[in-house]
């Protein structure tokens, strides 16, 4: 297979074949994203892409049951496209169950209904969402491209066409100033839509971003572990989904996990006893090492 630039997937696509459909990012404004920098967007033409599956056959066999889909926002490629190369991997890999990309909501809202129902219908299993915030303000500081009530437009999209939608979100990206409305906002947005899964991503600066100049001159104020704490606490105390969360990353202070509703009071019961943990015991929010 050929990958170009650094090739970024979801945690829980670690067991998935990677076969890059387009590279960078069409977006790559967020200020937040370290991602894709110095990288022109471009679609990848459908011929390379199969032949990339080609040789994927050749090293794994039928060894394959899970495709992800590189880089950003994939789903804003032809419909017909995806369709092709969706229906070819099956045929090349018959034992494959699962079919996903990446797709924010400001491209997910390009496709129709009807659209996003014939990939489900082909074969798409699960968009990957980096939702980040639901208050309006924090979307518009960080450059996300999309509002609130948008990203509720492309919540209920992608769930009426029965395509699974994994939605990250990311504690702390507020800052002190919008750190209650963040919570909160971000909260009642996914309740509009009830995602399958939310996976909290809690925000540290990168070097090399706008974000991060903010952060160095003071512009930004970046929570402590137990303000981080706190958030995350309003925000899952707020939810009224039937979704699986997940802490799966090592940027979380608090590691909460389990399916909602039935797992939200042992939920808040861990961050409490987190909070009773002096900030010491946690890692620097300035700091989060892989």
């Amino acid at each position: 297979m050929r990958y170009e630039g650094t090739v970024y997937r979801p945690p829980s696509e670690a067991g998935s074949l990677l076969i890059q459909a387009t590279i960078g990012c069409p977006h790559n404004q967020c200020t937040f994203c370290a991602m894709y920098k110095g990288t022109k967007f471009r679609i990848r033409p459908v011929a390379d892409i199969k032949q990339d599956l080609d040789k994927a056959k050749t090293i794994y066999d039928d060894d394959v049951d899970t495709l992800f889909l590189p880089d950003g926002n994939t789903i804003l490629m032809k419909t017909a496209d995806l369709i092709e190369i969706i229906s070819y991997a099956k045929q090349v890999f018959p034992k494959l169950q699962r079919v996903t990309m990446y797709g924010s909501s400001k491209f997910i809202l390009r496709k129709s209904e009807e659209e996003l129902r014939l990939l489900q219908q082909n074969g798409l299993t699960r968009i990957h969402s980096g939702m980040e915030s639901g208050d309006d303000v924090v979307l518009a500081k960080i450059c996300k491209g999309v509002t609130a009530e948008e990203t509720i437009q492309a919540g209920l999209k992608v769930k009426n066409a029965g395509i699974e939608l994994s939605v990250y979100v990311m504690p702390g990206i507020g800052g002190r100033e919008r750190s209650t409305e963040h919570a909160e906002n971000s909260a009642y947005v996914l309740n509009q839509f009830n995602p399958d899964f939310i996976r909290l991503r809690t925000f540290f600066p990168m070097r090399g971003t706008p974000i991060f100049e903010e952060y160095r001159t003071g512009a930004f104020q970046l929570l402590t572990a137990h303000e981080a704490l706190r958030e995350t606490k309003l925000f899952i105390s707020k939810l009224d989904v039937t979704s699986a969360l997940y802490s799966d990353h090592h940027s979380n202070y608090a590691q909460v996990n389990g399916y909602l509703p039935a797992a939200k009071g042992k939920m808040l019961e861990k961050i409490d006893y987190l909070l009773t943990l002096p900030e010491s015991h946690f890692r620097p929010p300035e700091v989060c090492s892989p």
